[in-house]
């Protein structure tokens, strides 16, 4: 979005209540945006291949149901890495042809359910692939198998989100001692696989290194099947994993970039032999979040200004966390709404919750804030607002859907605050005195010498 539009946006939310002293902190989701995304990836893989492509929207990134119900819409399926991600794709409308299940930790329960249901699984492990082995025994299913591969080409800056690296928990390992000979066994062995996935990380991975796994993939496909003496494996899942920049405005790297380079890299996976899998989650939907904050009050402490909000580690979790790796960009506006004015002035952006490193900013150049301005968080449309930290019980936060329509700005609410009762639910309310000693029955005999004494 523009900065203009952005700008219209919080006015809006803040003239229409959806922020203020009662409601010091929310989040606005851009509807026009999320479509453009959606269509932006449709129309990138459409220009290199006219193979069958799914994109399935990794729903962690976003894990709301009306989020889902308007990427489905779009054309859009869903990746789920849980049950809980898998009820969210289900309850948002999604038929099981347009899911994919994956996760390093099925229970046969999961896996149960899935094949019940005809939703794509990738195994991830020699273990879970023998309990496939039982499970399409004992009753036929409609599910697309496939396994997980990881191809071991090495890390992006980020570590934590590094998926394909010598030691990775993920997938089955490629290039060990051995290993591309048992994987090449196993899908013969099997002929229900038929798909291979990978996926190579997300923040901090280059393109060329994404392009390495997907080449790695197609290389062991066209292996399997010449194996196999037919075209066993028909389908291909590449993951997602594009990076964002959360340094300015610019989408990049795009849709685009990344599909043609891949093409370019392995134009076999592109001939129309193979159908696609994409899992794209943070890349559709992060540039087009923000959380809105209130500032509560204003301080000076060692010479610095400090101003406390009520957005911090509940929102933005890993920037919190892991600074380096995820800052925020944040924009000022006053207690209207409108663009906050002046000269910068280096100061940190705290959260609310009760320990020193909750921070959305430090030393930040912003105009002087003041109690009752407001601050936003851009390009958080990703993993922050939607996965919620608890931390002292801090509740999650609303979400609104805006759009620009002829009379201005309009709001659709995607997900309510959480109200303090629901948190006292959630903290066992129901259960008050589990843990309490139980009173003693009545007519029981305190002292066993009463029936003595009687």
């Amino acid at each position: 979005m523009t900065s203009d539009l952005r700008d219209r946006a919080v006015r809006a939310a803040v003239e229409q209540g959806l922020l203020g002293a009662e409601q010091p902190v929310t989040a606005l989701l851009d509807v026009a945006g999320l479509r453009a995304s959606a269509a932006a990836l449709r129309a990138a893989f459409a220009a290199v291949t006219g193979a069958p492509v799914l994109h399935a929207f990794a729903v962690k990134a976003a894990p709301l149901v009306p989020v889902l119900a308007l990427l489905h819409a779009e054309g859009l399926g869903a990746e789920a890495a849980s049950p809980g991600e898998l009820a969210i794709a289900r309850a948002a409308g999604l038929p099981p042809e347009r899911i994919v299940l994956d996760s390093p930790a099925k229970t046969r329960a999961e896996l149960r359910e899935a094949l019940a249901l005809g939703v794509a699984v990738n195994a991830d492990n020699p273990q879970e692939l023998a309990r496939l082995d039982a499970l399409t025994a004992a009753a036929p299913t409609a599910s697309p198998i496939g396994l997980r591969v990881n191809a071991q080409i090495g890390g992006g800056s980020i570590g934590a989100l590094s998926t394909a690296t010598a030691t990775s928990k993920f997938g089955f390992p490629l290039t060990d001692p051995g290993a591309r000979r048992h994987l090449v066994r196993s899908a013969v062995e099997r002929p229900w696989l038929t798909r291979l996935h990978t996926h190579s990380g997300s923040q901090g991975m280059a393109l060329d290194r994404m392009a390495d796994a997907v080449e790695a993939a197609y290389l062991l496909a066209e292996e399997i099947n010449a194996a196999a003496g037919e075209r066993r494996i028909d389908t291909v899942d590449i993951g997602g994993g594009l990076p964002v920049n959360f340094a300015s405005e610019a989408h990049a790297p795009s849709f685009r970039e990344y599909a043609e380079l891949l093409a370019a890299r392995v134009p076999g996976l592109f001939d129309g032999r193979y159908g696609l899998v994409t899992e794209f989650g943070r890349s559709l939907v992060a540039k087009h979040g923000l959380v809105l904050a209130r500032v509560e009050y204003t301080k000076s402490a060692g010479g610095r200004p400090i101003a406390v909000t009520h957005a911090g580690v509940q929102v933005a979790t890993r920037t919190v966390y892991a600074p380096e790796s995820w800052p925020l960009r944040i924009t000022a506006y006053d207690a209207a709404g409108a663009p906050r004015t002046g000269p910068p002035v280096e100061q940190d952006v705290a959260g609310p919750a009760c320990f020193a490193g909750d921070l959305l900013a430090e030393r930040r150049p912003l105009p002087l804030l003041h109690p009752g301005d407001v601050v936003a968080a851009l390009d958080t449309g990703a993993y922050c607002f939607a996965s919620h930290y608890g931390y002292n019980s801090l509740p999650r936060v609303a979400v609104h859907g805006w759009t620009d329509g002829p009379g201005g700005i309009s709001f659709a609410t995607v997900r309510e605050a959480q109200a303090p009762g629901e948190i006292v639910a959630e903290a066992g309310a129901g259960h008050r005195d589990a843990l309490l000693p139980r009173p003693a029955a009545r007519g029981r005999l305190s002292d066993p010498g009463d029936s003595m004494k009687a």
